[in-house]
């Protein structure tokens, strides 16, 4: 390897990375499968490439290009030298509205193809529900398709020249008439011209094999098209000239409701006359919520398109009439349309967890749910006889799975519920991997109809073309890789379907943790299996309300990726490449930018949640060691915030820190980043505020509600706290604090008794949010009984709990009863939290809050929108006439992230992406609404903008106390 390494740095001016983290972050895709590479090569040009070539055929290297690493047959896996085109090689060199093609490079995300064609009324035809993290590159490679290849074919259809580098450094033009084709390949299509003539099932969605039947004269002898789905096996794809296409001005989705997908699958078939875009196919079991759908168990969403919006319309309304169905809806909103779409685009990560269990162990059942039939085809017109054969095969196998996909041609996904974590269940998976294969066949389909055969079927390809066929295959790989250097063991002679699994590494016993994952039956190593690899967290620019992956947006690096991120752990599990387990310097690094968003939890289909694997890890690689500077500082926060008010030296600490060679001192001797002003302690904190209102303040008759009084709205933010009371006694909400001491009682968050006094001990509540956030699980465990202990008198009662920072209620609402999983006190009061708005709607719905009449822009707390949802929140912006919606993404501050040293640059690029030019932009007479301390602080910190609480905003709303 050293050799190797050396050779490459020599030859090559793009990056070469033989490290740890950079290999195991590229041994997985989005398959089954995991393969160790040598290293990662990030060629800047077509030279490079051709170097790596040379340096690596020399020494018997092979040879892996890979996109998105969003491949689910394993073909972006390799045990070789990997070229990341996505560094370097990602542009759009050239765009002709005139001719309608485009220049791209293979690295280029086809989401900023469609948006440098979109100005022109064009776009690129196929469009994989990975459009925003997918690459054209890869999707030359896998044939890709997508939704709308009724309308517009596959990728093949859309490629009109290629530029090719073949192993042995020739460069190639493929194209129409035999341009570009290697020395043989002509002589060998044309010694066995019946064979490619009548061995080729004809189907709209024949992606399996290589298509030598392209190459025949009557279909053109197009060298590129023959390429197409090749998977990286026959030349290494430097440029692409690709076609364009007239997108519809005017959209409209018809969704039809039927019985079950057999149903569904029986009538797509007769839609297709009408013209549609897209008629795609989904049962109940994939949607979350079928509120906003039409009454069925399963759906057709076809699209049509139009010159205007009321032929749209009128060509849906064809297709509702022409359908057969239970129920029907019409949806013309642009926005309706899109949150549709996006439940589509999520179901292969929705698929992966299955109702009905927890996590797959040897002998028990389970809800992961695995790729490898991905997406086979067969003809449009016997999709209904096939899924019900297919059903039965499931069933015979005791195995279950749920269909959807591209029903209007006949391509079918599904996940399956294999065990693949132990040897009868590997051998029930060939099994039924063999007889579905004869299946597919019988109704003359396709083993893949969209992502490629790889590891996961190309074993099986001669059930499909027999073994004559698969021969010439063998044949015209020979012939444009004659060394068999670019991606051995794809396509032709192929490793076995049930080799290389990526779960075989993982240990077997459970791994001892601390949080209880709950969801996945208390396994760590379930946990960490979640990551699919479908990478939706690799999707910039953010879009929509999303979250994830603030520190990939930042830095575009995968390993600051949520994926990234999970593939590390699962190596540090694996123990092969990442050998120091929890002490993992590598793992350490990358989660280091992890700004505990907690993004993914709601953004990733699978829901990961790498805020907690963060908080995991590092309990684990700090125990018994010392820990960073910022650790003590930050996670220590609320102890040091209660020194500062018990010894009332607020204004001194104020002081001290507005010396700036004191600041400094103290910033560097505390791990924070010198670039960070330290917010000012108030000088009356909220509980101070509160008994010194004592018992003449007004109060509210109504239900008794326990405002919960965080850290931050204590010590730093009081005017918010004392904005929510003013607020909630205005509802005619009678507001208590929590008890002080552990045999207090709910009142007025003090106990004063002789009697308390002498027997109770006291105490302040605390979510344990910053001992989480640093890793400092034992410390957060105590932190959190001795809050349930203050909060028993609390949870006798019926009260709500409102808490109004955001990050504090995500803790209490998932943290808490994650960490104390063995108290059911923490479920209870876990299940008490509510929202400031929450609240209000829900204990004082009569309530009319006041007239505020102001447009509003600032941002959604990340917990809000990950954990406790901000539906109230808009409602209740509404009814006091604040219009508009704050932006989502992360604010970057995030709690100790953007304080602590090293992460400066990184807090405020997250900034950048969604926040600051949101608040730029929006009319002076603008609201800037921040729930959240860290927002309110990074908007102050580098816009000089004062955003405000909802709570203060309809306080000051209500007028002169």
């Amino acid at each position: 390897m050293s050799d190797l390494e050396q050779a490459l740095r020599a030859a090559v001016r793009g990056e070469v990375a033989f490290d740890v983290t950079s290999r195991a972050l590229t041994t997985m895709d989005a398959s089954n499968y995991r393969r160790v590479p040598l290293g990662v090569v990030a060629p800047r040009d077509a030279d490079d490439v051709a170097a790596v070539l040379e340096v690596c055929r020399t020494r018997g290297v092979p040879v892996v290009p890979r996109g998105g690493g969003t491949s689910i047959a394993g073909q972006a896996t390799g045990t070789g030298v990997v070229l990341d085109f996505t560094r370097h090689m990602n542009r759009l060199l050239s765009l002709d509205p005139g001719a309608r093609t485009a220049v791209v490079q293979p690295g280029l995300v086809l989401d900023r193809l469609q948006e440098a064609a979109a100005p022109h009324g064009l776009r690129f035809g196929p469009d994989p529900s990975t459009h925003s993290r997918c690459t054209l590159g890869g999707m030359i490679g896998n044939n890709a398709c997508g939704s709308h290849s009724v309308a517009w074919g596959t990728t093949a259809d859309n490629v009109r020249e290629l530029t090719v580098l073949t192993a042995r450094g020739d460069r190639l033009r493929p194209g129409r008439d035999w341009a570009g084709a290697p020395e043989g390949l002509r002589a060998l299509v044309e010694g066995d011209l019946a064979r490619l003539r009548t061995g080729f099932p004809d189907l709209p969605r024949r992606i399996s094999g290589y298509a030598l039947d392209a190459l025949l004269p009557e279909r053109g002898a197009d060298v590129a098209r023959s390429f197409c789905g090749s998977e990286g096996t026959l030349g290494v794809l430097t440029e692409a000239v690709v076609r364009l296409v007239e997108a519809p001005r005017a959209r409209a989705l018809a969704v039809l409701g039927y019985a079950d997908e057999t149903a569904a699958a029986e009538a797509a078939a007769g839609l297709l006359p009408l013209g549609p875009l897209t008629v795609e196919g989904m049962a109940v079991d994939l949607v979350p919520s079928a509120r906003e759908l039409p009454r069925g168990a399963a759906w057709l969403f076809v699209e049509t398109g139009g010159a205007s919006p009321r032929e749209a319309r009128a060509r849906a309304d064809a297709v509702v009439r022409a359908a057969d169905v239970v129920d029907a809806l019409v949806v013309t909103d642009p926005a309706g349309q899109r949150a549709l779409w996006r439940i589509r685009e999520d179901a292969s990560g929705t698929a992966t967890r299955m109702p009905g269990g927890t996590s797959r162990t040897e002998s028990g059942g389970s809800s992961e749910a695995w790729p490898g039939w991905e997406d086979c085809a067969v003809p449009p017109a016997r999709l209904g006889a096939y899924l019900r054969d297919f059903r039965a095969l499931l069933a015979s196998h005791g195995l279950r799975g749920t269909p959807y996909g591209h029903f209007g041609d006949g391509c079918i996904h599904v996940r399956i519920d294999f065990d693949l974590l132990s040897g009868p269940g590997v051998a029930r998976f060939r099994r039924f991997s063999e007889e579905l294969a004869g299946l597919v066949v019988a109704h003359g389909g396709s083993l893949s109809g969209e992502h490629g055969d790889g590891q996961a079927r190309a074993e099986l390809l001669p059930r499909m073309y027999g073994e004559e066929t698969v021969a010439l295959f063998e044949r015209a790989k020979g012939v444009w890789d004659p060394d068999d250097l670019l991606n051995p063991g794809m396509l032709v002679r192929p490793a076995p379907l049930d080799a290389n699994l990526r779960f075989a590494v993982l240990p077997r016993g459970p791994v001892d943790v601390e949080f209880g994952y709950r969801e996945d039956g208390g396994d760590f190593r379930a946990a960490v299996r979640r990551c699919v690899g479908v990478a939706k967290c690799r999707t910039a620019p953010a879009a929509g309300a999303s979250v994830m992956c603030p520190s990939f947006r930042a830095t575009g690096e995968e390993e600051h990726s949520t994926r990234g991120r999970a593939r590390l752990l699962h190596e540090m599990l694996a123990g092969e490449l990442v050998t120091d387990g929890w002490r993992s310097a590598e793992v350490r690094d990358a989660l280091d930018l992890c700004l505990s968003c907690k993004g993914c939890r709601s953004d990733c289909p699978v829901g990961v949640d790498m805020a907690t694997y963060k908080a995991e890890f590092l309990h684990h690689h700090y125990a018994g060691r010392r820990r960073p500077a910022a650790h003590y500082v930050m996670g220590w926060l609320p102890v040091w915030l209660r020194w500062a008010a018990r010894t009332r030296t607020a204004p001194v600490v104020n002081g001290l820190a507005a010396v700036r060679p004191l600041a400094a001192v103290a910033k560097r001797l505390g791990g924070i980043a010198a670039e960070r002003e330290m917010p000012r302690l108030a000088r009356e904190t909220f509980g101070g505020w509160w008994r010194r209102r004592g018992r003449a303040a007004p109060g509210g008759s109504g239900e008794l509600v326990v405002l919960w009084p965080d850290t931050f709205t204590e010590h730093l933010s009081p005017s918010v706290g004392r904005a929510a009371v003013r607020v909630l006694e205005a509802a005619g909400l009678r507001v208590a604090l929590p008890p002080t001491l552990r045999s207090g009682a709910v009142g007025d968050g003090a106990t004063r008794s002789a009697a308390a006094l002498l027997t109770a001990r006291r105490g302040r509540v605390c979510c344990g949010l910053t001992y989480v956030s640093t890793g400092q699980l034992d410390r957060a465990r105590a932190v959190m009984r001795r809050t349930l202990d203050l909060m028993a008198p609390v949870l006798e009662t019926s009260a709500p709990v409102v808490v109004l920072e955001p990050s504090c209620a995500a803790a209490l609402r998932t943290d808490l009863p994650e960490l104390l999983h063995d108290d059911p006190r923490a479920a209870a009061l876990a299940a008490r939290v509510v929202t400031f708005a929450e609240v209000l709607e829900r204990h004082a719905p009569d309530w009319t809050p006041p007239a505020v009449n102001r447009p509003v822009t600032g941002q959604t707390h990340c917990h809000q929108h990950a954990v406790l949802g901000d539906a109230a929140d808009r409602r209740l912006r509404a009814a006091a006439g604040l219009t508009g919606e704050p932006a989502g993404g992360c604010c970057g501050l995030a709690g100790d992230f953007g304080f602590a040293a090293g992460h400066y640059e990184v807090s405020v690029a997250c900034a950048e992406g969604r926040l600051l030019p949101a608040v730029r932009e929006a009319p002076p007479e603008a609201v800037v609404l921040a729930d959240g301390f860290s927002c309110r602080t990074q908007l102050e910190q580098l816009a000089g903008v004062r955003g405000r609480h909802l709570a203060e905003v309809l306080a000051e709303g209500l007028g002169e106390e």
